[in-house]
Order: C-alpha cells, then structure tokens, then sequence
C-alpha cells in the first residue's frame, strides 16, 4: 500500500456492519494467565493492517517481546475502513484487544460505550506534560484523558508555487481576500470553460476532505463545530456564516470545482491551493517526483490581516480496553512506547515510528529533534500549527455529526442549498443526532 493509499484510506468511513466481521477475525487471541512460566500476552489491535506502518509498528513490538519476559504483545490489525466496526463487534462479543488505537473523533463514543478505560493518574500527567494541548484534547473527553495520542496531524494550507507565479501570485495568501484573490486569478479553462486548473481546491472526496477543510477555514475564523459541552452545534454563528460564504463564492466564481477529486488534481498541477493535512506530504514525494520542489506549505489563511492564526488537528491514540484483564501491564507498554526517550536523538518510539512513516506526534520537542535539518521543510508549517491547532470535536456522536455536516457542506457546493439554509440545516440535524445520546 503507498503512502497515499494509506492515508486516504484512513479517511474513509464504513458505518454498514460488514457481515464477514460477524463470522470471521472474532476468533479470541490466547490470553497468557500471568502464571510463573506463562506470560501475560497483551493483544494490540489496530488500522497498521498492511505496508510500511505495519511493519514499523511491529518492530518496536519485536523489541519489547524480546527485552520482556512476563509482558508480551501480539498485533492485529484491519483496514480503518472496517475499525471502528471491529473495535464494537468485538467488545459486544467479549473479544476486545487489550489495547486498541481509535480515531480521536470515536473517543466520545468509545467511552459512552464502555469500551475505553481513562488513564490513570501518573499516564495522565505524562500525557498533559509532553504533548501538544490539540493532542491531549484530542485524546480526551469530559476533561478525562483516555489514552496516548500517537498520530496527530494539522491541516495547512498545500500551494503550487509554479502555479502561483504563472498567474502573478508572488507569495501564498494569508488573508481570505487573498485567497480568494489568488484562486480566481490561477483558475484556468480552456475555450469551451472546461476547468484545466482549479484555483482552490474545495474536494467531495470523503468526510476528511470535505469536512477538514471546512473546519479548518472555520477554526481559523474563531468559530467551533459544537458547543463547548458538546450537546449541540455551534457552526450556525457568524464565523460559519462566513465560511460558508466564502466557499459558496469561490464555487460560484468557477474558482473551486468540488466534483475535482484533488488527491489527483493536485499532484498533476491541476489544483493551485488546497488545505489538506501534514500525512498528504509523505505521498506527494513519491507521487509528483521533480515537481514536488514547486509544493510549499503555508498558514491556513485567515479572515482578515492581524487575525490569531488558528486549524483543525486530528489524530488517533493507543488506550486500554475497559474489558482488560491486565490493565496495569497495558499501561506499562504504553508508557514504554510512547513516553520512554531512546537513541541518540533521545525521542520516544512513537515518535520515530510515525516520522519514518512521513507522519506526526503531538510531541512537538520530538519533532524537532527528528526532523532536524536537511528534512523537507513543507513538514514544518505542520509542526508549528501544533501550538494553535484546535483538536477535531470528539463527543457521543461525533462522527454522525460529520457525516451530517458534510452532507449541508455539499449541498452548499452544488447549489441545492442556500448558505442560510445550511447552516439552519446542519444545525438541527447535528443538534438532534448529539442531544439524543446524552
């Protein structure tokens, strides 16, 4: 699987039960008793199913089963596609892993469901002291930290600097007016208004896209999804309004063409500027070869000049089952995994698996010592957004409400609703889904 493969991949989100999952893969792990001579065994379970993120996972695993004679840990992996759904399949059954590694944005539901255990004290204060504040939220629900953030990526603002200065763009846009600006002035088409490069690019590709974006423009506006207890929506204000104003324009001047899928698009220079997360830089390479030196990163672009700079961070953690027999020993891996410094550079495992996998921690000291100098340097906008992101919301519903969401966003693209009308549309039904399960 390539880089790109697996970062969309992550991306993707099958709701449906996949009936092979009730009949197959529940088969439960052998559990070890503790007994002298018959060691614990702890089973990980996560979306490092194939490729180089199965393999980098497996060797620091490979290193403690060999350094660790009472603890050892057995890895199980599926496609994202099918996580969430094995996560509660397997549960229900009795079968959950020891420990697991959900999307952030299940925290809230992997919680009212019983499935995720807080962590304790001593791995809570690690956890508030050594990552970023979008990492620690982004792991935690009602103020409780639920595990130890391990990928945790920023969007930015991706820009074709060829592109820019064909159309007399000198530098990447800092201010909407700018953006709006630069993206008219490279959109090109040719004499039947067929687009040949979209300015900015607005994408229908997946929840992510469609719904990163947004949120990213909007938490650069001041303004939140849902309210700060949750329960209800909060994207109905003036900072929605104008989000939804400006993609509604940028749409409507031919300057955005979301039908355009811009994983494609972009690297075939078909696309100016786009807002995406740090994980598209680690396929870009590969994908555009000498044309990626025309790729720069910059800033999500803010409302007006002067404005605090603001963006959407999401990520995923490693917690225990609430079901676990061994939570204590659980724990224990956890911290020699994402908290124990090691190697000449002094940075925890985590954070040298995810970068050799072209990714992110919520460690941003780490990031620092890994990256160093001579790395690409599209990478560091994503590093610096660590201090300003705002972590993607997590309640009881959170990922309904992100479907529903990106349902008014599309609507808003194709015409079929009025900028007022999505934002009254996404506010009852996103209200209605996250009150109900309170």
């Amino acid at each position: 699987m390539t880089g790109h493969q697996r970062g969309l991949n992550r991306r993707h989100f099958v709701l449906a039960l996949p009936s092979a999952l009730l009949t197959a893969g529940c088969a439960a792990p052998r559990q070890g008793t503790g007994r002298p001579g018959d060691p614990i065994v702890l089973t990980l379970f996560s979306h490092y199913s194939s490729g180089v993120l199965k393999n980098a996972l497996q060797d620091p695993v490979d290193e403690w089963n060999a350094t660790h004679d009472r603890i050892k840990v057995r890895t199980k992996a599926v496609e994202f596609t099918d996580l969430l759904t094995t996560f509660m399949v397997r549960q229900a059954a009795g079968q959950g892993a020891d420990i697991i590694q959900p999307y952030c944005l299940w925290t809230g539901q992997l919680v009212r469901a019983g499935v995720l255990r807080p962590a304790p004290p001593e791995h809570t204060a690690e956890i508030r002291r050594g990552y970023s504040a979008a990492a620690v939220g982004a792991a935690s629900v009602g103020g409780r930290v639920y595990g130890y953030p391990t990928e945790t990526q920023t969007y930015a603002l991706y820009y074709n600097a060829r592109l820019l200065r064909a159309a007399g763009v000198p530098r990447p846009p800092r201010t909407w007016p700018e953006l709006t600006d630069a993206a008219e002035r490279t959109t090109r088409r040719d004499r039947y208004g067929n687009t040949l490069v979209q300015g900015f690019g607005l994408s229908s590709y997946d929840d992510s896209t469609t719904v990163g974006q947004t949120l990213a423009l909007l938490n650069a506006a001041g303004g939140t999804f849902v309210s700060a207890d949750g329960r209800s929506t909060a994207i109905d204000s003036p900072a929605g309004r104008a989000v939804f104003e400006l993609e509604h324009r940028l749409v409507s001047k031919g300057a955005s063409a979301p039908g355009v899928n811009v994983y494609q698009a972009f690297p075939a220079g078909q696309v100016a500027m786009v807002i995406s997360a740090g994980w598209w830089t680690g396929s870009l390479r590969p994908l555009m070869g000498a044309d990626y030196r025309e790729v720069g990163v910059a800033p999500v672009p803010v409302p007006r000049a002067g404005d605090r700079p603001a963006t959407l961070s999401t990520g995923f953690l490693l917690g225990v089952n609430a079901a676990s027999r061994f939570p204590r020993e659980a724990w224990e891996f956890l911290r020699w995994l994402n908290a124990e410094r090691t190697g000449a550079k002094g940075v925890t495992r985590m954070s040298a698996l995810q970068v050799s996998v072209g990714s992110l921690t919520g460690r941003a000291d780490d990031m620092r010592a890994l990256l160093g100098r001579g790395g690409d340097p599209n990478l560091r906008p994503f590093l610096d957004a660590l201090a300003y992101a705002v972590p993607e919301p997590n309640m009881p519903g959170a990922q309904q409400a992100k479907t529903l969401l990106r349902t008014h966003i599309e609507a808003l693209w194709t015409g079929q609703q009025s900028v007022e009308e999505a934002l009254r549309g996404t506010r009852r039904q996103v209200d209605q889904e996250v009150s109900r399960l309170w």
